[in-house]
């Protein structure tokens, strides 16, 4: 029986791999194979009858609220063009900076990282704001693309993205199994909110990191971030008019970013409300902004409506693997495998991390999370691992995967709006010390777990 539950699982990937969509594939293969063990003897359809109530436990889970409003804040901010506006006020601020675009390019995506969670959107965004100008101005191309493609990753692991709110639903689930798998009738609760805690420092390690590597090619490589020039930096210099526009463009957004963050882990709003608050503000903000006009506010509800619909979508097909995944005893399987290997939990922790790795390359984050972490994170938590540990590891760890060559999701994101005198080979080539950076913070991360954990005690006192 593991071994049908396993042949399901590939089948999965193998029908993803053709390009059917991902809710109807996990539950259409999942009825099927649930179907084929009722007809031989070897599934039991009571399995089946559960499914009634797992969707009902979606529809009335008050954390998966924040998802439409969290891509509503985000699709806001991008149609107000707030990511233009910050890019020209960044770029003014760092002036003559050798590799101050670029810096401008790190920190503008990881506001729109903070603001829309959806790497997609972000590379894409970025891509189409920042790349012709870095060309532009004399930028290698390998250096413009690799900088774009890491910022526009950091959706992954800068709090609040919408990413982490599902991640941090799914760990709570699984850390809930773990303790009752263990007979902890009375078990301990992990949130949202302590993996945005957890995600900040990791998040920011992660921005200071690319930085600096900025700076030091500067240092090393002059001649592939040329300097700017007055013509090279639109609009007033001066640094009155300079001041006014950055308190103007710069801090809104960001102020926005810090209270709905900031609500969260001074405890003052569930991760639900702290959404809400986000998509009232970016409201606001492109009224104040004047990119608020009935036309492009359909288009944010329509944007809205068709990502959410996805995402949940997913989440009901991924309920129905898990359902029949474990009808067939895949989970004890895995359970027993991973425990039973030498190494203990390191090697377990290793060889899940790899997986991860791997399947990044032919799945999308939302697929493994719904998918893969309920099926892993039970097993990895009852081992006595830390549970926001674990999902800031996998998110760093997907991150990576989704910046690797030749099958990263960002390369070929930014790939689709890159002009055709940049290479393939140059976006491969500039992307590859970023992806040696990621994988620096994961082991720096796998040494210290203190780096993801030490904040959430702090503020919540775990």
């Amino acid at each position: 029986m593991p071994i049908v539950a396993f042949l399901m699982f590939f089948a999965i990937v193998a029908i993803l791999l053709v390009g059917y969509p991902v809710g109807f594939t996990l539950a259409g293969t999942a009825l099927l194979f649930a179907l084929g063990g009722v007809v031989t003897g070897v599934f039991d359809p009571a399995f089946l009858e559960t499914m009634p109530n797992r969707i009902f436990g979606i529809m009335s889970n008050q954390t998966l609220i924040a998802v439409p409003l969290f891509v509503f804040m985000g699709v806001t901010l991008e149609r107000a063009r707030i990511a233009e506006g910050l890019l020209d006020t960044l770029s003014m601020l760092f002036g003559r900076l050798r590799g101050g675009l670029g810096i401008a390019v790190i920190i503008v995506g990881m506001l729109m990282a903070a603001s829309t969670g959806i790497v997609g959107a972000t590379v894409i965004t970025m891509g189409l704001l920042a790349l012709p100008t870095m060309l532009k101005r004399g930028y290698d191309p390998a250096v413009a693309t690799g900088t774009i493609s890491a910022s526009g990753t950091l959706g992954q692991i800068i709090p609040p993205s919408i990413i982490l709110v599902l991640l941090g639903d799914v760990i709570s689930s699984a850390y809930q199994q773990s303790q009752i798998d263990r007979e902890i009738f009375s078990p301990q609760t992990v949130s949202v909110g302590d993996l945005f805690v957890g995600a900040v420092f990791p998040g920011l390690l992660l921005v200071g990191l690319y930085i600096l590597w900025l700076i030091i090619l500067g240092i090393i490589r002059p001649q592939s971030m040329p300097t700017h020039t007055e013509a090279d930096i639109s609009g007033p210099v001066d640094d009155r008019s300079l001041l006014v526009r950055v308190v103007l463009v710069l801090i809104p957004p960001m102020l926005l970013i810090l209270t709905v963050l900031g609500s969260i882990i001074g405890g003052l709003a569930t991760p639900t409300e702290a959404a809400a608050v986000g998509a009232t503000g970016a409201l606001l903000l492109a009224l104040l902004r004047r990119q608020l006009n009935k036309k492009r506010l359909k288009e944010i509800m329509r944007n809205t409506t068709r990502f959410t619909s996805m995402v949940f979508l997913i989440l009901i097909g991924a309920s129905m693997f898990s359902l029949v995944f474990r009808g067939y005893s895949g989970d004890d399987a895995v359970r027993e495998f991973l425990t039973t290997i030498p190494g203990g939990t390191v090697s377990a922790m290793l060889i899940v991390m790899a997986v991860m790795f791997l399947l990044g390359f032919v799945l999308d984050f939302i697929e493994i999370t719904f998918v893969v972490v309920p099926i892993v994170g039970p097993v990895l938590l009852s081992m006595g691992i830390d549970p926001v540990w674990l999902g800031i590891m996998i998110a760093i760890n997907l991150q990576t995967s989704f910046l690797t060559p030749p099958f990263g999701f960002a390369l070929f994101y930014l790939r689709g709006v890159a002009p055709p005198e940049v290479s393939t080979a140059a976006i491969y080539r500039g992307i590859i010390p970023f992806v040696l950076i990621q994988l620096f913070t994961l082991m720096l991360l796998a040494y210290w777990p203190a780096l993801a954990t030490w904040l959430p005690a702090l503020v919540y006192g775990n």
